[in-house]
């Protein structure tokens, strides 16, 4: 009997992919640099089921029917260059390989030439969902080369998340490393909703004097509205978790957070490509600057800030904490959308931003209700140059920015730190000004560097220079 994918990497995240696989129906043949492991699925988890284990990769290769397809479930980086070089010389032409794997775009741009070198089609996924999502339904965007589209198909789409009874969470997103810019750019966004949350946890925490259990129970209630999302029902969760001695959790939880390096990388390539991603880049230095716990301690006994002291209705403030949360979370979603309009520009991608919406809806980190809204946006209007200018978004901001202007006011003013929810009202700001003082920057650009400048009284395109101070 032959196996209809094979699967290389037993760690959590592989060994649930690999169980979901045969639990719709298809035959897994399974390989781990440390052989235990196979063992292990084999005896344990996967006993009785259609696994076909194998203790070299050449016994995984003879065990796959042609053309042979390949998942690899390994650490990106140096891992996946080093197992291509093992695995590349035992396949055929046709063959495909699938990386799984949080890999960095360039990479699998790179690999896909090595491969095609070989006439090997490999293909760049991204996989979001965590180990729950692998074993009861991730969201896939599958990029590479479309020849392989077909063969993987079926079996992507049936392990994928479902929404709205039968819509698979997974589609081809394009050629190259487009699959995993997509997901870099869904863990991006996923930074920033994470962030935003916070802060509003912070400001119920720090200046209403809220409790855990308090504060659970408005995230429970804002899970049953516009703000209905897997991470807003984590939230809820954690807060109402208590200790062994029945004290909350999360007020024993070392506030020093950590990274992978996906939010890194989507700000990076904001920064190469040029186009604004405010708040995402300031969740990711909030992150940094919580690492800083030592020095943090240090600072809070030098640097004191303003008394912290709330007047008002507590519960009119709460609701604006909520509106402001929105708001916020559609300029974080239309910086995220603009810097894919951007990359599918720069590397000659045809993406689909309604179906990217809907792969984001089941299965993912960052799955929610809204998400349905951002999908008819864009399936309304396919050349929707920012989110926030959908009518349905442009609505929304118009009556919440008070709200937002509101909240953020409010914690500067207490000196409660909003990095992602300042930076959000600054993006809109900024994006909506006609006039920005850039006018003056360019001044000071052409004065120091003669780097010239563009002038609204004649065409776009012509340059000019003054002598600022008449040297000849």
């Amino acid at each position: 009997m032959k196996s209809d994918i094979g699967l290389i990497g037993l760690a959590v995240m592989g060994e649930n992919l690999a169980l979901n696989m045969e639990s719709k129906g298809f035959t897994v043949s399974v390989y781990n640099r440390t052989v235990s492991k196979v063992d292990k699925l084999i005896n344990g988890r996967g006993k009785g089921k259609n696994f076909i284990p194998c203790h070299t990769l050449n016994d995984l290769v003879l065990s796959i029917k042609k053309p042979r397809k390949i998942m690899l479930m390994v650490k990106a980086g140096k891992p996946v260059d080093l197992l291509l070089e093992a695995l590349i010389p035992l396949l055929n032409q046709d063959d495909i390989i699938i990386d799984g794997g949080n890999s960095e775009y360039h990479d699998t741009d790179r690999r896909i030439k090595l491969c095609s070198d070989k006439r090997i089609h490999f293909v760049g996924t991204g996989i979001s969902g965590g180990e729950e999502g692998a074993l009861t339904g991730p969201s896939l965007m599958v990029g590479g080369v479309p020849e392989a589209w077909p063969s993987i198909k079926k079996i992507f789409q049936s392990i994928a998340a479902k929404v709205e009874g039968s819509v698979a969470c997974c589609d081809w997103i394009g050629t190259g490393g487009s699959g995993h810019f997509v997901k870099m750019v869904h863990n991006g966004i996923e930074y920033g909703d994470m962030q935003l949350i916070c802060e509003a946890f912070h400001i119920m925490k720090t200046l209403l004097k809220l409790s855990a259990p308090e504060i659970h129970s408005i995230f429970a209630e804002w899970n049953k509205g516009s703000l209905n999302s897997y991470l807003i029902e984590i939230t809820s969760e954690i807060l109402d978790y208590l200790d062994c001695d029945g004290n909350p959790i999360i007020d024993k939880i070392l506030d020093a957070a950590g990274q992978k390096g996906t939010g890194k990388w989507t700000g990076q390539t904001a920064l190469d490509i040029g186009t604004p991603l405010n708040l995402i880049v300031e969740s990711v230095f909030a992150r940094c600057l919580s690492a800083m716990k030592d020095e943090r301690v240090r600072a809070s006994k030098i640097l004191h800030g303003p008394r912290i002291a709330f007047s008002g209705d507590k519960n009119v403030f709460i609701n604006n904490v909520k509106d402001a949360l929105y708001a916020s979370k559609i300029i974080s979603y239309a910086q995220g959308f603009q810097l894919m309009k951007m990359g599918a520009k720069e590397f000659g991608w045809k993406l689909n931003y309604g179906n990217i919406a809907l792969i984001w809806r089941g299965g993912c980190i960052i799955r929610s209700t809204f998400l349905k809204d951002i999908s008819e946006a864009f399936n309304k209007n396919s050349e929707l140059t920012n989110l926030m200018l959908a009518p349905y978004f442009s609505k929304q901001l118009i009556i919440l920015q008070e709200k937002l202007r509101h909240v953020v006011a409010t914690a500067v003013t207490n000196g409660i730190p909003t990095p992602a929810m300042s930076s959000a009202i600054a993006y809109f700001d900024g994006y909506r000004c006609e006039r920005l003082p850039t006018n003056l920057l360019q001044a000071q650009r052409d004065y120091f560097g003669a780097h010239t400048y563009e002038r609204i009284d004649k065409p776009r395109g012509e340059f000019f220079h003054t002598n600022w101070t008449n040297m000849t």
